[in-house]
Order: structure tokens, then sequence, then C-alpha cells
């Protein structure tokens, strides 16, 4: 049952301590987190900071600092903190379960085409001038139509159910990047097709505290659900059969992760634009860390998503006097570690 992958889990020796590898990952998410309410072109010290974050919890502290101050913490920087921190749990949490469901090291959370179709539905809204809030719904409308469609189509194909899912993914993915193309083409070139691009590319810029609250509650939902299934995936991830043999009714449990990654990824997909190659490096990355229990590598990818994210966020409002898009810097840093791994055969899938 080992040869079957890397990711395959020991289910022998339940009781052994895996919790204690995820405080040193919550610690670096809080020191990321306290640190990127400093950084930013408007400067905050860190006396300030603590003070403004204090004065929200106690009464009776002094107040020194300007208004200005509150307005950059709590309005600008909050937000888009914690929207950095669900986008990158959102999308390495959907990676870590495709990637155990298909059994696959190079599956990520667009394969069944949700990001292609959230990338359409933004784009639709774009040029026709829909409002912000009018464009995250319509890109959270378009990654549910577009897995509702792969999923659909794979059902219909009487073959290898998790080949059909993969081969629906690719074609619908490829008919909605067609889609978006076709709007680019058409779309007025100084005013439509510069904000389709550079919504595409990703970024956390606009972040408002509506935004947070519109993208919580399904990517929440989806968290949840998968670690309630955490025994489940680890039994999926040894293989179908073994799964059937130990009583698991695996097509509801494909559907309901299915369900769960889809609303993850479309919800973040909504609010923060196209930005790859976190799901597919990030539960790799929590893997050889903790291992390939889902009991604790979930919390895992939640914690290192969040925080990596959160640090390509920063370094994107850093690097430059122009905000570098998420989707170039995550490429950047992603496939120079992503060839790491595959020349590194300690850390390949069997």
């Amino acid at each position: 049952m080992h040869s079957k992958a890397e990711f395959t889990i020991d289910v022998k020796k339940p009781g052994r301590p895996y919790h204690w590898k995820l405080l040193p990952l919550l610690l670096v998410l809080v020191l990321i987190f306290i640190l990127s309410f400093a950084l930013g072109r408007y400067p905050v010290s860190p006396l300030e900071l603590v003070s403004v974050l204090a004065e929200r919890f106690f009464s009776g502290i002094p107040v020194f600092w300007e208004d200005t101050v509150e307005t950059v913490v709590f309005q600008v920087r909050l937000p888009r903190i914690l929207a950095a921190i669900l986008v990158g749990a959102a999308l390495s949490t959907a990676g870590a379960a495709y990637q155990g469901m298909f059994k696959n090291p190079l599956v990520s959370p667009d394969i069944l085409g949700a990001s292609a179709g959230a990338g359409f539905g933004a784009a639709l809204a774009i040029y026709f001038s829909f409002s912000m809030v009018g464009i995250q719904v319509m890109a959270f409308i378009g990654g549910l139509l577009a897995v509702s469609l792969t999923y659909g189509i794979s059902l219909r194909i009487r073959h290898d159910s998790m080949l059909a899912l993969v081969l629906s993914g690719v074609m619908i993915g490829s008919l909605f990047t067609a889609c978006i193309s076709m709007i680019k083409y058409i779309a007025d070139p100084y005013d439509k097709l510069p904000a389709i691009t550079f919504w595409l590319m990703g970024s956390l810029a606009s972040i408002t505290q509506r935004d947070v609250k519109m993208a919580v509650i399904p990517i929440l939902l989806g968290m949840v659900l998968l670690f309630l299934l955490r025994w489940r995936l680890n039994v999926i991830a040894m293989g179908e059969e073994e799964a059937q043999m130990l009583g698991l009714n695996t097509k509801r449990l494909k559907t309901v992760v299915i369900i769960c990654c889809t609303l993850m990824t479309a919800a973040a997909v909504s609010i923060s634009g196209l930005i790859g190659w976190v799901g597919l490096v990030i539960p790799h990355l929590a893997r050889m860390i903790v291992g390939p229990n889902y009991r604790v590598l979930l919390p895992a990818s939640i914690l290192l998503g969040g925080a990596y994210m959160l640090l390509v966020d920063d370094l994107a409002r850093l690097l430059a006097t122009m905000e570098i898009p998420l989707g170039i810097l995550t490429a950047l840093i992603g496939v120079p570690f992503f060839l790491y791994l595959l020349l590194n055969s300690r850390w390949g899938w069997k």
C-alpha cells in the first residue's frame, strides 16, 4: 500500500505528536501579519502600530498618533492583510485536497476550470462596466459555472472517472480562456482592455472590508468541511479501490471535495484576480514540513498559504514604485521552487 505514492498515510500510529509542527508555522504567520501593518509608503512606527491596535481592545490608552495612522491601519492595510491570508489559505487548501484526491503532484485549484471561469466572469463584467461588486459576483458565478460544466460533462463519460474529470476540466478551462481572449480582443484598448488585463494578473490593491466579508463565508465553509473530512482524504489518497474496501462512498466524497474547493477558489479569485502557483507549490512545501497526513496537512497548508500570500503581497507593495501584480511574483517565486522539487528526487512522488 505504501508503494502508491509518497503521500500515502501510515495509519498504524495515530498517537504521534503531529500538532507541535504547526506552532512554528503559526508563529511565522503572526510575525508576517504584524510586520505587514508597518510596511508601506505611509510609515507607521512599531509604537504607533502597537498603540493603535491595543486602543481597539483596551480603554485608557493615551492617543498620541494622527487620525491618518488609524485610517491606514484599519481601513487600508487590515482589509488587505486579511484578504491576502484568506486567498493564500483558500488556494493552498484547495490544492492540497485536489492533489490527494487526484493522486497527482501537478494538480492545482484551477484543474477543473474554476480560475478560467472566474476570469471570464470578471472580464465580461468589466466589458459591460459593472461595479466592483458586480465584477466580484460575476467572477464567483463564472467559477461555479465552469466547474459545474466540468463535473456535468465528466458524469456523461463512462470511462475512468478521474481521467474524465481532468479532461473535462482542460476542455472547459480552454473554452473559457478562449472567451476571455475574445472579450479582450473586442474591448476598448484604451479603457476596458487595460482593466481586464490588470485584473487577470491578480492584485489586492483595491480590497475593502466589504470584499473581505463577501469572501470569508464561502472560504471558511469550504475549509471547515474539508477539515471535517480529513481522515477520508487520507483514505482516498491511498487509492479509490482501498477507499471503497473501507466502506467509503468515493463518488459522494469526490463531489463534496469538488464543491468545497470550488467555493474556496471562486471566492478567492473573485477578490484577488488570477494568482497562480500558490495552490500548486504550497501543498508540496507543507507536505515536506509536516508529512502527508491530512489531519495536520490541511492546517499546515492554511497557515503556510496565508503567510506566503501575505509575504508576496508585501513584496508587491515594496519592490517597485508601481505595485507589481501578484500573479507575476507568485510565478517568479513558484517556478524555481517547483523546479527544485522536481530535480530533488528525495521529495518526489513515487
